[in-house]
């Protein structure tokens, strides 16, 4: 896998960023971005352009679920960008709003070595199988098997917003 892959990381808390910094560069992952800055996301996001955005969930000025709402606006219709949240509030209604919102994974704090690169490498490969398939095939026929695969049309598995409206799906 390329090596060279770019990836945004925001938490607040300059430890954690150090550590999941550490992480991906014992990997030989090193073309990374990172901020404590949450209001600068956005910023960070379209200048970098990453292939993977690493996001902490409980920031102040600016949440991980505004982040994700802000970042959806962003990313092209039909296009697959992985968003791997970090947090220690690992609650259902957590979980479920983040996943909701566009990410991709959830990992809880404290972080798990083994795992958070396991799950960093995964979605680091579907980015480059789903890069791949773009270059193979028209997007308008990835756009139709996405809607074709899901179960109301959109192209997600579930489109709703709301952990109560998850729990329809």
């Amino acid at each position: 896998m390329n090596l060279d892959q770019r990836i945004l990381i925001i938490d607040d808390q300059r430890p954690n960023l150090d550590l999941v910094e550490q992480l991906l560069a014992r990997e030989g992952l090193s073309n990374v971005l990172s901020s404590t800055e949450p209001l600068r996301t956005l910023e960070l996001f379209n200048s970098f352009e990453p292939d993977l955005v690493i996001l902490d969930l409980h920031m102040p000025e600016l949440d991980g679920f505004a982040v994700l709402e802000q970042l959806n606006r962003r990313i092209p219709n039909g296009e697959y960008l992985p968003i791997l949240v970090l947090t220690a509030d690992a609650t259902r209604d957590t979980r479920l709003r983040a996943l909701a919102l566009g990410a991709r994974d959830f990992i809880s704090k404290p972080l798990d070595a083994l795992e958070t690169m396991l799950r960093v490498w995964n979605l680091l490969e579907t980015r480059v199988l789903y890069k791949t398939l773009r270059t193979l095939v028209p997007a308008d026929q990835i756009e139709l098997l996405q809607r074709r695969g899901s179960k109301d049309g959109t192209g997600h598995t579930c489109a709703a917003k709301s952990p109560s409206a998850i729990r329809r799906c």
